[in-house]
């Protein structure tokens, strides 16, 4: 049984690092699975993540930025997401169409109907199955994502950090509405507990979901 599964919250959540564990730990199962992202996630996609993350493109208007994400988003669901699905294989994905819900609905205030309805012409109706919100609050979630960039040289990947504090906070209250419209999918996790106790958290989730028996396997630890 594949399950397409997505990691969302804001900067700096540690939504690349949790997704990376729960690969290895799904593998270790015996369990197939693709690692993808949003933007990006094929080679259209990763095109248009370039033009929609490079800070140097501070004119690039809202309605603008919706579009090319929901361009991308479509030929991603097409290329990539759905062939691995149908063939079995569980798709961990970062960010989805929640991401444009929280950031383009809520952060720029554009009409959530008229983004939800993108979203599902964008994803031909294609569903996450089980959707982690790592949730940290805003000023701290910068400090890392800000201290991440410097240190990977990510500074082309930066246009939505240098954003005000006040975006991010109405970016985190999308995801919080998000997660109380449909609990049972999307399951709320503090970031703020640290990367291995995030991971247990996940974990439990994940196993009662699939239906793991006997022993656990440790998820991996250590540096990525």
């Amino acid at each position: 049984m594949s399950l397409f599964i997505t990691l969302e919250g804001g900067e700096g959540s540690g939504k690349t690092t949790q997704i990376r564990r729960l690969k290895r730990y799904l593998v270790r199962r015996g369990i197939p699975c693709h690692v993808t992202r949003e933007p990006g996630g094929c080679s259209i996609g990763e095109k248009v993540r370039k033009i929609l993350l490079d800070p140097g493109h501070r004119t690039m208007t809202p309605l603008s930025e919706l579009f090319l994400y929901e361009a991308a988003r479509a030929q991603h669901v097409k290329e990539v997401i759905e062939p691995l699905l149908k063939k079995g294989v569980t798709v961990l994905c970062d960010r989805f169409a929640d991401a444009t819900t929280a950031y383009q609905g809520y952060g720029r205030r554009f009409n959530l109907p008229c983004v939800e309805s993108l979203n599902r012409l964008a994803t031909g109706g294609r569903r996450p199955d089980v959707t982690f919100l790592l949730d940290c609050p805003p000023g701290k979630g910068l400090e890392r994502a800000q201290g991440r960039n410097r240190r990977g040289n990510l500074d082309k990947e930066g246009r939505f950090e240098e954003e005000r504090l006040s975006f991010h906070r109405l970016v985190r209250k999308g995801y919080l509405a998000i997660a109380r419209k449909e609990p049972q999918r999307v399951r709320i996790i503090d970031a703020r507990q640290g990367e291995s106790k995030v991971f247990e958290a996940i974990r439990k989730i994940i196993d009662t979901r699939i239906g793991f028996e006997g022993p656990r396997v440790q998820g991996a630890k250590g540096k990525h």
